[in-house]
This record gives structure tokens, sequence and C-alpha cells, in this order.
């Protein structure tokens, strides 16, 4: 008996109906002896049986493939949709409906792979959220606790865990605003007030302001050679400024004593410009690239909580640079340096 794996219903019913016609109508033309009887009972036999199954087939099984498609298509159907499923849907072979459930099962499990990607970095998220919380909390708590339990009375050790305590409670407050800062560019409510500057003129604004920090370890900042001359860019620059300060400050808590730190400005084409900082500090691991850019994600978590910061920097950069419709990039190699670059849009006329 041939294979029927891959047999439309048209062409199963057919083999089906012949097994079934041929020895019939063989045994009627020997019971007879006349060959019209034989023929005629063959051609009889084979169309009922014919069309018989194919009845079958269409009616019951067919209407258990019109409840699958409901179900995997999950919504309700329209007039357009009734009318495929009663008229067009049973024209289909079953290897096309296996081809279809197959599709929806592969579709599925990508749904639920997205899922447990998802449900893995909540937890992470919340993990590393009640970390950061808890760190600051814990450390006013023990001086609180300290200075009610007789050390109030010493002046030295009061006024250093005052101090202690009120750079923990700093440390909360950069928290909250940041993440009321994250959570604000997530929901894209926050509005960007575009206007054309030149770029390099706030570099040097933030070289400036954080120059305090820069020089305690004595690193050099500065425009890279050959991209001095001015270029205007059109974005808010409130918010490219908290770019760029969050840019320089890690530069500057990852950069090696004695070392620089770079900016550098080029225009890829008449629609956009680069804007690059760069250090020659520790770096970063290949591993850790990908993900520098999540929330409280800190390649070395014990040195990175050492160096303060929120852990929220990085992402809230990716954001405000995504919410201009542009990309942000690291390139980095341990014990070379780390670059960080973004793109802005050229100037608007």
């Amino acid at each position: 008996m041939p294979s029927t794996k891959n047999l439309s219903p048209r062409q199963l019913s057919a083999l089906t109906a012949g097994l079934l016609a041929f020895p019939i109508s063989v045994g009627i033309y020997i019971l007879t002896g006349n060959g019209i009887v034989g023929a005629a009972s063959l051609l009889l036999i084979f169309g009922g049986s014919y069309g018989l199954i194919l009845f079958t087939l269409e009616k019951f099984i067919y209407r258990k493939i019109k409840l699958i498609y409901k179900l995997i298509h999950q919504t309700k159907a329209t007039k357009k949709e009734e009318v495929y499923f009663k008229y067009i849907l049973p024209q289909k072979s079953i290897d096309e409906v296996r081809e279809d459930v197959e599709k929806w099962g592969e579709k599925r499990n990508e749904e639920i792979e997205l899922l447990k990607k998802n449900e893995a970095y909540r937890k992470e998220f919340l993990q590393n959220l009640a970390h950061e919380f808890k760190t600051p909390i814990f450390a006013i708590q023990g001086y609180v606790d300290t200075l009610l339990n007789g050390a109030m009375e010493d002046m030295a050790i009061r006024k250093k865990f005052l101090e202690n305590a009120a750079k923990n409670v700093d440390r909360l407050v950069n928290l909250m605003n940041d993440l009321d800062e994250i959570s604000t560019l997530e929901r894209g409510e926050q509005l960007l007030y575009k206007q054309n500057f030149i770029i390099q003129d706030l570099i040097r604004e933030i070289f400036e302001s954080l120059s305090i920090k820069t020089h305690n370890k004595n690193i050099r900042t500065g425009i890279k050679k050959g991209c001095e001359s001015p270029i205007t860019v059109f974005a808010d620059k409130e918010k490219i400024r908290m770019v760029l300060i969050n840019l320089v400050e890690n530069a500057t808590k990852y950069g090696k004593p004695n070392g620089s730190i770079v900016a550098s400005v080029y225009k890829i084409d008449e629609k956009n410009v680069l804007i690059e900082i760069s250090d020659d500090g520790i770096g970063i691991e290949e591993d850790h690239l990908g993900r520098i850019f999540e929330r409280f994600y800190r390649t070395d978590a014990a040195r990175s909580r050492d160096k303060g910061g929120t852990g929220l920097g990085l992402a809230i950069c990716k954001h405000i640079v995504e919410a201009h419709g542009q990309s942000i990039h690291v390139r980095s190699t341990p014990d070379v340096g780390t670059t960080i670059g973004f793109t802005l849009e050229s100037r608007r006329d």
C-alpha cells in the first residue's frame, strides 16, 4: 500500500475509494461474467465511495481543524474571517494546516522565551534595587543607633557619624531622583526642548564643571586634535548635558591616575553627528559590554559600589539618546580604555 503521509484529502479519498471499489467490482465481474456490469459497478462504487469519504473528511475532520484555527488565532473572527473559515479553509491540505500550526507553535515558543528572559531580568532588577536601597539605609541606621547608644557625647564621633549619615541620605535622594528620571523617560513623558548649540562648547563646560574630580586623580581632559572646529547639533541641551556629565564622571571613576579623557566630535553626514568620550582606564570585559546600559548593571559590583553612584547613569544616557531618535554604543578593552559614543541630529536651519 502506498504511503498516505503527504496525500491531500481528495487524493486520500480517491485512494481509499479505489481500494474499496476495485475488489468489489472484480467480485461482481466474476459472479456475473459480464464486463460491462463489472466496469459500471467499478465506476458507481468508486464515485459513491469517493464522495462519501471526502464528505466525511471535510465534515468532521475539517470541523476540528477550524476549531484549531480559532484557538490559535485567539481572537473573535470577523465576517471576512468567518467566510474564510467556512469556504476557503477546507481547501487547505493537511500539510498546509500542519505548517500553520508549527508556525504558531514557534511563535508561542519565542514568546515564552521572551517572557522567561523578562522574568529573569525583573528578578535581577528587584534584587539590585533592594540592595541599592538597603546599603545606605542600613548605614544610616547603624550611625543613628550608635549615636543614640552613647556615642553622641563624643563631639568628634558625633560629627563624623552625622556626616556619614548625611552622605548616605544624599545617596538615597540621588537614587530616587535617578529612578524618577528613568521612569519618566521610559514612559515617554519627558518633553524635549530641542535647540541648535555648539557641542564642543557644552563639552568644555562639562570638563570645567568636573575639573575638581579630574584634578584629584590628575586626569587631563580635552577635545581631540582635529575635532575642535565648531559643530552645531539640534537637541535638548540640558538632557545632553546630563548625558555628557554621566559619561565624563564614569570615565573619571574608572580612569587611571595621570590618565586622560578625550572628547571627539565627527560629522557623519549632513544629518548626523557622532560624539565620543574616551578614557585610558581599566576598561570593560567583552562579556559585559552588551549589558552596561541596563539599570543597576555593574561589571564588578563591589568595586563599582565603592566608587559611588546609583548604577542608573548609563541607563539614563541610553534613554535620553534614544528619546532623540539616536543611538549609543560602547567600545572597550581591559587595561586599554573605554569609548562611549552617541549620535545627535545636525543643525537645523
